[in-house]
């Protein structure tokens, strides 16, 4: 067996056992006191780590047997994440950093509103998402301590003040001084729903930014944020796995409106009047945009400008078809549903020329219906308002298994909250709970309900 470094080791977020709880919760108390750490926690800390190393070393047959039940089993459709993030969901175990100034390459503008709030920057709501999307895409690994190359924290309110673009590193007990206050039935993306404890800021706090809702009733939604192990984006429920009624909501006060370059301030769709043959006006001129920035620059030989042409209509058809639509739903005229993912800067991008641009998820992980029932198609096709052939396929199978109790009609193409509620039974079935049986089928579930 090898030996830890003992200098390194940091005890399973997983683990139950009084030692690594422990060691979690100082840890989290490694902030300075004057952001709310204990006085004696930094004296202890290196002390705690080397008796709990020990205590692995003298107790590694329990650890040893817990990482193979790990290795063997399937842990649903999350398995692919480590088994940390997964418990990490019920411990809500993010400690951070305190306000900072930005580090390395980075590094510009004031230090940090530990002294006076800085001028804010102005950004859309694309643009906190992509820059979100960045971390997520380069899965930053997790630390209150390592900076990024933007000179970002590597903790959840460092995540979050990247996407702001705050010219310092914040921290939950600054970050509503750059925010409006919100009621969470208000959130679009880009907000974001922060918790802030002030009688032990490690103990708790955390922050997510709001990617959009994930179902019609509003109890769950895309969450962007920085956790053990790596950034993510997840299926969340409202507000957080834990401490979810002191959540509040804020908006950015350097919003701007549009999305990234539009340059335009108004948000809500137009009407389908101002798109079409015979349209002109500067609605086509930014949809074109919009279109361009989500991958669909191919289809312009000139423009976009303001008045309607076919390449506006074959572009919105082909991000149309990227979120999984079909018929009516892509005929490639823009109506609230498309315009809302184009502002928000969310949903797939349309792919690039010969990888599935006829329906696929935008992900690469999109496949034709001729393939087998066995192939996972991708996430991108089980989502709320994705209408395609895999999602009759898939509820036929669980009404086959004995699954399609809250089926009142069909199964049918459409996404419903039945469909999501009885893959949720079926994952449930399989043993596995939180984050693993959120009702969204994954390659786990898929195998076993066709394998």
């Amino acid at each position: 067996m090898t030996v830890p470094a003992f200098e390194e080791y940091v005890p399973a977020i997983d683990c139950t056992c009084a030692g690594c709880a422990a060691q979690r919760r100082t840890a989290a108390s490694a902030l300075p006191v004057r952001y709310g750490g204990h006085p004696a926690a930094h004296g202890a800390r290196r002390a705690l780590v080397l008796v709990t190393a020990a205590g692995v070393v003298l107790g590694s047959g329990a650890v040893e047997t817990a990482s193979a039940a790990g290795a063997t089993g399937a842990t649903g459709d999350r398995a692919a994440e480590a088994a940390g993030a997964v418990r990490a969901d019920a411990d809500g175990d993010s400690p951070q950093g305190g306000p900072g100034p930005l580090r390395g390459g980075g590094a510009s503008g004031p230090p940090s509103s530990t002294t006076t709030t800085p001028k804010l920057r102005k950004s859309s709501r694309a643009d906190i998402i992509n820059r979100a999307k960045k971390w997520v895409s380069a899965q930053v690994p997790y630390s209150m301590t390592k900076y990024w190359p933007d000179g970002y924290r590597q903790d959840c309110s460092g995540f979050v003040s990247m996407a702001w673009n705050l010219p310092g590193n914040e921290w939950t007990g600054s970050l509503a001084a750059f925010g409006t206050r919100i009621a969470r039935e208000e959130l679009q993306p880009g907000d974001i729903l922060l918790f802030h404890n002030p009688a032990d800021p490690s103990k708790g706090s955390h922050v997510t930014i709001f990617g959009g809702w994930t179902d019609y009733t509003h109890t769950h939604y895309t969450a962007y944020e920085q956790t053990k192990p790596h950034t993510r984006k997840k299926t969340t429920p409202m507000a957080y796995w834990t401490n979810s009624g002191n959540y509040v909501a804020y908006r950015y006060k350097g919003l701007s409106g549009g999305s990234a370059g539009s340059g335009s301030s108004v948000t809500g769709f137009p009407g389908a009047g101002k798109f079409g043959p015979g349209a002109g006006n500067a609605y086509v001129t930014r949809l074109g945009r919009m279109l361009v920035e989500r991958g669909g620059k191919r289809f312009y030989k000139v423009g976009p400008g303001p008045g309607w042409g076919e390449a506006d209509r074959l572009a919105t058809q082909a991000f149309q078809r990227a979120q999984g639509w079909k018929g009516k739903e892509a005929d490639g005229i823009p109506g609230p549903d498309t315009w809302r993912l184009l502002v928000s800067g969310t949903g797939h991008d349309i792919p690039g020329a010969g990888n599935g641009s006829g329906g696929g998820s935008g992900t690469g992980a999109g496949h034709g219906d001729s393939n087998s029932d066995s192939k996972f198609p991708g996430r991108g096709y089980f989502r709320p308002g994705q209408s395609n052939s895999h999602v009759g396929r898939l509820g036929r199978q669980l009404v086959k298994k004995g699954f399609g109790k809250y089926y009142t009609a069909g199964p049918g193409p459409r996404w419903t909250e039945a469909d999501r509620r009885n893959v949720e039974a079926f994952q449930r079935a399989q043993g596995w709970r939180g984050g693993a049986a959120d009702g969204y089928p994954g390659p786990e579930t898929w195998r076993r309900l066709f394998g």
